[in-house]
């Protein structure tokens, strides 16, 4: 009996073969342990097919002759890296790479050896970046431009992905929400299913979208949430450091005591107040009535 980690072993090397799209039927005929002909066979092809996906490879379609019509191919650019023809200085940088940052499984490790430098052990991590079952699919749908879908909040989402950002211990998808209309970011780690990528080319961005801006440094201004303009009284002590660490404020107004009201843009009014906090007394939200009443109740919980 064929276990299914030799059967997709086989199918790989199978749809790799020639570069020529295969039917189900040949696929099935040369790939040792799929059912006998029928949906219990498309079914155990279509789980093979969605686990390739999951690990980072993709498996192209095309109309072949035939009572089945569709044939399917790992292409070799799809699945090979390219030579990068690396010194012995870039080799050993790389090693020393991987070795810092773990990413939460030893494959990067154990790659090293195709790239012409064993890897070493016994090596201490500088940092621990997690691994999360949907990145493999949003690396692939930015190289293709697909459009993915994925639950967030109880609530269904179609994204054209724009970025992945390692941020504060986190990864965020960066992307245009189709159905808002705007830039939003969203956290991997909770989204509530795997996403899933739409066709290649389904997820491309307007010319003028700019994903910098929901990039920023700004933690209020990293999260999924309706944006609101936020205003705040920076006292004379302060005021002047606010405006130069905070570029995107704009300045409402100037009183003469030196203090300053600022605008912010925020859609994650709980980084927000953790950086207010930080400021103490030197600053005071004005508007909202929402946001003040949010951040006045959490300071009297907190106190």
């Amino acid at each position: 009996m064929v276990d299914r980690l030799e059967r997709l072993t086989n199918l790989v090397l199978v749809l790799l073969r020639d570069g020529r799209p295969r039917s189900l039927r040949e696929i099935a005929d040369e790939v040792p342990g799929y059912p006998p002909d029928g949906e219990a066979r498309r079914q155990a092809f279509e789980r093979d097919k969605r686990t390739l996906r999951e690990g980072g490879i993709a498996v192209s379609t095309a109309t072949v002759e035939g009572p089945d019509q569709i044939g399917y191919s790992i292409r070799p650019e799809d699945f090979y890296l390219p030579e990068l023809d690396l010194d012995a200085d870039e080799q050993t940088a790389l090693n020393l790479a991987v070795a810092a940052v773990h990413l939460g499984d030893p494959s990067g490790r154990d790659a090293l050896w195709r790239l012409g430098l064993p890897a070493q052990t016994g090596a201490r991590a500088l940092a621990d970046v997690p691994a999360l079952p949907g990145l493999p699919v949003l690396w692939d749908a930015l190289r293709t431009r697909a459009e993915v879908r994925f639950t967030y909040r109880g609530e269904g989402r179609r994204v054209a992905p724009a970025a992945l950002r390692f941020h504060r211990g986190w990864w965020y998808l960066v992307g245009l929400d189709r159905d808002k209309g705007a830039a939003r970011t969203f956290r991997v780690d909770r989204m509530t299913d795997v996403p899933v990528a739409g066709s290649a080319g389904s997820g491309t961005l307007p010319e003028d979208f700019e994903p910098r801006s929901a990039l920023s440094e700004e933690p209020w201004r990293i999260g999924d949430g309706e944006p609101v303009d936020v205003d705040i009284l920076a006292s004379p002590e302060v005021a002047l450091l606010v405006e130069q660490q905070v570029p995107s404020a704009v300045v409402r107004e100037r009183r003469d005591d030196g203090s300053a009201v600022l605008r912010l843009e925020v859609t994650n009014v709980d980084a927000l107040r953790t950086w207010l906090f930080e400021l103490g007394e030197h600053v005071v939200v004005l508007g909202p009535a929402e946001v003040r009443s949010a951040v006045v109740e959490w300071l009297e919980a907190t106190a």
